[in-house]
């Protein structure tokens, strides 16, 4: 049926269209301008530490095979590749573990999609630092909102996995901006992104991570990225996949609601609403982690003395997290882990011979985790309960309520700034390190992007 103005596109595809048209030349509020430029540091720093391991590895070679035009920095090796190539593997090397940021009410990880997405085009396009914030700041609006706009039910009966359809959208909007895109063509682009539109949540199975990264990263930067280059290079398409008999809408959603696309555009910015995660972990662990080393800090828990371990999470995520193979993704291990050793770090969280170290286990063979649909009601959400029992003293138990990282208790710059460090430093070194910080704190004086290609660049092939 044509829409009332006579054009055939709905009124949220246009209105979209032109807000993603203009995001370029349209300031944001400084807060939401430090708070973009934070995301980007994490992810970098994700995406670094992530080219060390096997993901990165494996995403990184494959690129390097590729060939083509040198466009855009493949982050931790020596290489130039094509932009759409450049998003994939610098995709999947942002989400080859646990450490990049989250968007609860999204339900995705917008980072690991979008910023390699906006990083690739901004680089082909000889974009601006304040053009690459802005362009950031506009994916995580989309990408958030396209999410919410489907109408998903709970995680863990949804049919469709928003954490490939949020990345896309959000690296489609991002790389849109940066080629300057008018509306016409930024519709067609969403065209070509509705048309790639997938992701099932079977992800929950990978053991190891490669296709998970693939899923939640990798994809959605290359699609999006492949759709824009296409309208960029000429192609035409649908006005409008929004809209119609056959559209986004009626193909992945479950309750939608168009509206929700568009609402609140300009005044209500998603990336206040993400997360960076304290711990390299996966994000329902964080207030588990939270809670034991609250314990362990306020009674100096000791591996000895623990009798058993109850930790009661929400019901409807518990099962992203419960004995899973991989242990960054599991509580059980983790929490045994921040016992045995008084925390957790990053190369602790990633050691898989740690699963079997019999010290560890011991613990773990100790531990119950229990699902709460009353913990899945509470707001904020994603809280933890743990309670130890010790032998010959009294039982102790901690409540994480509002998870350090999130809007609610959120990390202040230095705290993230000594979180990339500790990533980083030991793949770049302290030097670059700290020059690829300053870079990125002082973006928006950035003449290009391109700038960064060197200090992401790195001769060292002993990935």
């Amino acid at each position: 049926m044509p829409h009332s103005d006579g054009s055939g596109i709905s009124p949220q595809a246009q209105r979209l269209a032109a807000y993603v048209s203009a995001a370029l030349d349209t300031p944001l509020p400084p807060e939401v301008a430090l708070k973009t430029r934070c995301h980007i540091l994490d992810t970098f720093a994700a995406i670094v530490s992530g080219s060390r391991l096997k993901v990165g590895r494996l995403a990184t070679a494959f690129a390097e095979a590729q060939g083509g035009n040198p466009e855009a920095t493949l982050i931790g090796t020596a290489q130039r590749v094509p932009a759409v190539v450049a998003a994939l593997a610098n995709g999947m090397s942002a989400h080859a573990d646990e450490t990049d940021d989250s968007h609860l009410r999204g339900r995705f990880h917008p980072g690991c999609g979008i910023l390699p997405a906006a990083f690739a085009a901004g680089e082909a396009c000889g974009s601006s630092g304040e053009d690459l914030i802005r362009a950031v700041a506009l994916g995580y609006d989309v990408g958030a909102r396209a999410v919410m706009s489907l109408g998903f039910a709970r995680p863990d009966t949804a049919l469709h996995s928003s954490h490939s359809l949020g990345p896309l959208f959000g690296a489609t909007a991002a790389a849109a901006a940066l080629y300057r895109l008018g509306p016409a063509q930024v519709r067609h682009a969403f065209s070509y992104a509705a048309q790639q539109a997938s992701g099932i949540p079977f992800w929950q199975r990978d053991s190891e991570h490669v296709e998970k990264a693939f899923d939640f990263g990798g994809m959605g930067a290359r699609n999006g990225m492949t759709a824009v280059a296409l309208v960029a290079a000429g192609f035409t398409a649908v006005d409008d996949p929004f809209s119609g008999r056959h559209s986004l809408f009626t193909a992945f959603g479950e309750k939608p609601d168009p509206e929700v696309l568009v609402a609140d555009l300009g005044t209500r910015f998603e990336i206040l609403d993400a997360s960076i995660k304290k711990w390299c972990v996966g994000s329902p662990i964080q207030s588990v982690l939270d809670a034991v080393t609250a314990l362990i800090a306020a009674h100096d828990i000791r591996p000895q003395e623990i009798a058993g371990v109850t930790i009661t999470v929400p019901d409807d995520r518990i099962h992203i997290i419960d004995n899973r193979t991989m242990p960054a993704v599991c509580a059980q291990h983790l929490a045994a882990l921040a016992l045995s050793d008084g925390t957790v770090t990053f190369d602790s969280t990633h050691d898989e011979s740690r699963m079997s170290d019999p010290a560890v286990l011991a613990v773990r063979s100790k531990i119950r985790l229990l699902p709460s649909a009353e913990l899945t009601a509470a707001r904020p959400a994603r809280q933890a309960i743990v309670e130890i029992e010790r032998t010959g003293k009294e039982t102790v138990r901690h409540h994480a309520k509002a998870v350090r990282g999130t809007p609610d208790n959120p990390m202040e710059v230095p705290e993230i700034v000594a979180k990339v460090e500790d990533l980083i430093s030991p793949v770049m070194g302290k030097a670059r390190t700290e020059a690829l910080i300053a870079a990125i704190l002082s973006l928006d004086t950035l003449e290009t992007v391109r700038d960064l290609g060197p200090l992401l660049s790195l001769q060292d092939s002993s990935r």
